[in-house]
């Protein structure tokens, strides 16, 4: 034996050791590794293998693994240092069958694989599953067509809440139904979860192991990721779930709702508090950072503990030394994220210049890559944009607001003031924004910002207070001196009504802070009701925070954001301003039908996103989207929010300030820069292209489309969203846009408009009063598949649940029109054009 491939044999037998496999009897149990001399394989095999048998092994298993009553259970295959071990594959695979062992290990000491002859492909392992483990796993019979085939409908996890609730009299009688859902609590899958789930059943029959659901905050990951998880267990593909988050209060807000919405059929439960039970868990819910302490993933599970790992906000809890935990497993993975990072994004590894172990880390870093979308082509993507255009998310007022010395501060020369050295002598010193708060602080500043909010923030619809807020700032002890002064202005604006609750602090150094986020999230944060006794919302209304409430934080009832900070990261933008995003009737935490009456704007129709250092108009105007994001320092000393240990000797005191400008701007379906970045770049690579140019010149529009669907194969979705559109686009129109054919893309609606408009000058209803339901009729019958479905099948109590078109929408329509427009659509209407 070679040096070479004994050290190899050294590292493998130190590896099985510590994953409890035994060379001999020990107090633990009979030795379970049977090497090479007492593993024959007979030359019949050897011959039907073929020439690429390894003849110098002379037909021996290199190590044999056995179960608990001494059969085969493990083939694994050795090879030398410098050997692929994927080298050994077909051969281990032969010896495999010839045993009839499920399982295979490749090794070279270095690198592992673990191949489950029934699933899939060999798999990267970083230790060797132990014996117990195997075992469980080995009992598993995943059935892949199965779960290709599972129906997966609207109510797939409102039968796991209520199995028979259709059969319920209260769910048949139409006039109880939306009662009988708000009380029991259902959840159904909206159009674009079911679209999800399907988009992984499509995954795994193209033979993929890994997915990434990109979904804009407030879509409803969570629940999309329950219907994904009973998919898995349901179909037998997985017994138990790993999910991973990225932050301690995520794991109970998780536990939360998977007891809500799948708890009938599986157990949920968080590692650190049952960690003697945890096998007796279908799925288990950790942050990434407990296990990283001390390497205690490896000790505690063994890779093949879990069939599915899920990473919750994957852009985070994938980084850095926890990709090591998300690799450890072996199995199916899915990434859920809002902002995705693509550390590989005009990025060219050829350049000489760059060092290829810098491409390695952006490699290890990129989302993308890590889920197995190396064209950045997500399994599944749901923008803000569609979220809004769609009816289920919502868009900010942005607020600019600034004052002297930040409009200073932003400005190219920045904030020159005059400072004394230590010698005594005055000379001048220019801030720029990111030093704010930093290196010099303003107490009239900080008032003002204060002040402003106070003065024109968003109200609660219901008691009339300053609506809940989340305002983010620069430090901790920035956080700090925000909090006293909020609360000093709110004693003088409501005199004995808060008592200095009205603001909190919530950063890492104030105690209790994560239970403080979840108290605010459930309208209980420093008591409730303050204003009026059967309204059930915080008696605080503002948490200040860093950056403990920028991700994964659900609170639907948010009215204002305060961006007290300048912001560089658009991914931490985005996130941020996603706090705001959902929707929320403000009725349902009223308890006194006798003011209910009275509210007549109850529902959340926007919120404020104060903004204080033009980070609107930053992203929309100055940020380079094509620059290669930088890579994170190995490693980082912070002070619990990300920010450094900075001395009070170092701020340089400067007041007075006053505000010098306020602007308010309603956010419109066509969203941000931030949203739609992609497609200018892609209008001038048109535009730009010599060939499509000639082809256009000729008249030749076959060819010029064409050509740039081969040149740009993936991109007309993408395309789509970054331009605005809510609707589907061809190669055609984005052309003719980008050479001034035509002036706009035209809305879904405005082409519904023009659609209805020639129904109606053909059909000439007489019925004034009956235009307007026979439109929206039309309109969704049209562009709504799931309504158009539910009309042609005539499935109408479907109705009662589906937000877009409802039943009340339906009875509005005169009968004589009900068949009549459906029949009109169908035979006249292009629908591909409509579709998203």
């Amino acid at each position: 034996m070679s040096t070479k491939e004994a050290t190899a044999r050294i590292k493998i037998n130190k590896l099985l050791e510590q994953s409890g496999w035994r060379f001999f009897d020990d107090e633990n149990g009979v030795a379970n590794i049977s090497l090479e001399p007492n593993t024959k394989i007979t030359q019949q095999q050897v011959d039907a293998f073929g020439e690429n048998f390894e003849t110098t092994k002379n037909g021996f298993v290199d190590f044999l693994l056995l179960d608990e009553k001494g059969f085969p259970l493990i083939v694994l295959e050795a090879k030398k240092e410098k050997i692929d071990p994927l080298s050994a594959k077909e051969q281990a695979r032969t010896y495999a069958q010839s045993l009839n062992c499920r399982f295979v290990i490749l090794s070279n000491g270095n690198m592992h694989y673990f191949w489950d002859l029934k699933s899939g492909s060999p798999y990267v392992i970083t230790s060797f599953p132990n014996p117990d483990s195997i075992k469980g796993y080995k009992a598993s019979k995943p059935d892949v067509e199965k779960l290709i085939n599972e129906v997966v409908d609207n109510d797939y996890i409102a039968q796991t809440q209520h199995p028979n609730y259709a059969q319920s009299a209260s769910w048949v009688n139409q006039d109880e139904r939306t009662n009988f859902i708000e009380s029991n609590g259902f959840r159904f899958l909206r159009p674009y979860q079911k679209q999800a789930v399907h988009a992984i059943q499509k995954a795994v029959a193209e033979g993929k192991q890994r997915f990434l659901f990109e979904m804009a905050t407030g879509t409803g990951k969570t629940l999309t990721s329950a219907a994904v998880l009973k998919l898995f267990f349901r179909t037998g593909n997985a017994k138990r779930i790993l999910f991973l988050v990225d932050r301690l209060e995520l794991e109970k807000q998780a536990l939360k709702d998977f007891d809500f919405l799948i708890k009938n059929d599986c157990r949920s439960i968080i590692y650190k508090e049952n960690r003697s039970d945890w096998r007796h868990a279908e799925i288990v819910i950790t942050t990434v950072q407990s296990l990283l302490h001390n390497n205690k993933y490896q000790h505690i599970f063994s890779p093949t503990d879990f069939d599915l790992v899920v990473s919750d906000e994957a852009h985070r809890s994938i980084g850095g030394n926890a990709r090591a935990v998300f690799e450890y497993f072996i199995g199916y993975k899915l990434g859920l994220t809002a902002t995705p990072k693509n550390y590989i994004k005009a990025f060219n590894p050829n350049r000489k210049t760059k060092d290829p172990k810098e491409y390695e880390r952006r490699l290890m870093l990129d989302t993308y890559r890590t889920f197995g979308c190396e064209d950045t082509q997500p399994t599944f993507r749901y923008t803000l944009l569609d979220g809004v255009k769609e009816g289920f998310l919502i868009n900010p007022l942005v607020v600019d607001a600034r004052t002297d010395i930040t409009t200073q501060l932003l400005s190219e020369q920045g904030l020159i003031i005059e400072v004394t050295n230590e010698e005594g002598d005055i000379q001048e010193e220019t801030f720029k924004h990111r030093q704010f708060e930093k290196k010099f602080f303003s107490e009239t500043t900080n008032t003002v910002l204060c002040k402003t909010f106070m003065e024109n923030a968003l109200h609660d619809p219901i008691s009339a207070e300053i609506g809940k807020t989340i305002i983010f700032a620069v430090s901790q002890s920035h956080a700090a001196k925000l909090t006293q002064i909020l609360n000093q202005l709110a004693d003088k604006l409501y005199p004995n009504k808060y008592n200095s609750d009205f603001a909190v602090q919530v950063t890492s150094q104030v105690s209790d802070a994560q239970q403080f986020t979840m108290n605010f999230q459930n309208n209980i944060l420093m008591g409730s009701a303050n204003f009026i006794d059967n309204y059930k919302t915080s008696k605080a209304r503002v948490c200040v925070t860093v950056g403990m409430m920028t991700t994964g934080y659900d609170c639907p009832d948010i009215l204002n954001l305060c961006l007290m900070r300048p912001i560089f990261s658009p991914t931490d933008f985005i996130q941020i301003k996603g706090r705001g995003t959902r929707k929320h009737n403000f009725l349902v935490n009223l308890h006194d039908d006798s003011i209910k009456e009275l509210v007549k704007n109850p529902n959340k129709a926007t919120f404020k996103l104060f903004d204080f250092f033009g980070n609107c108009e930053y992203f929309e105007t100055e940020f380079d989207y094509d620059e290669v994001l930088k890579l994170p320092k190995l490693t980082e000393s912070t002070t619990g929010d990300g920010e450094p240990p900075i001395s009070l000797d170092e701020y340089v005191n400067f007041d007075p300030d006053t505000l010098s400008r306020i602007e308010e701007q309603q956010i419109g379906y066509e969203g941000m820069r931030i949203d739609r970045m992609f497609y200018d770049k892609f209008e001038n690579q048109v535009k730009d292209d010599p060939i499509i140019k000639e082809h256009i010149e000729k008249g030749q529009w076959d060819n010029a489309v064409n050509h740039a669907n081969d040149k740009h194969p993936n991109d007309i979705d993408k395309l789509r969203k970054a331009a605005g559109v809510d609707r589907k686009l061809g190669m055609r129109e984005i052309i003719e846009k980008a050479f001034g054919i035509i002036d706009h893309f035209k809305s879904k609606d405005e082409l519904l408009e023009e659609e209805f408009d020639k129904f109606v000058s053909d059909y000439k209803p007489n019925d004034a009063d009956a235009i307007m339901p026979m439109k929206y009729y039309f309109k969704a019958y049209t562009a709504d598949a799931h309504v158009r479905d539910i009309i042609t099948h005539k499935n109408f109590t479907d109705l009662n649940t589906n937000p877009s078109f409802t039943m009340e929408d339906f009875k509005s329509v005169p009968k004589d029109w009900r068949q009549v427009i459906p029949n009109y659509v169908d035979d006249y209407v292009p629908i591909d054009k409509f579709l998203n």
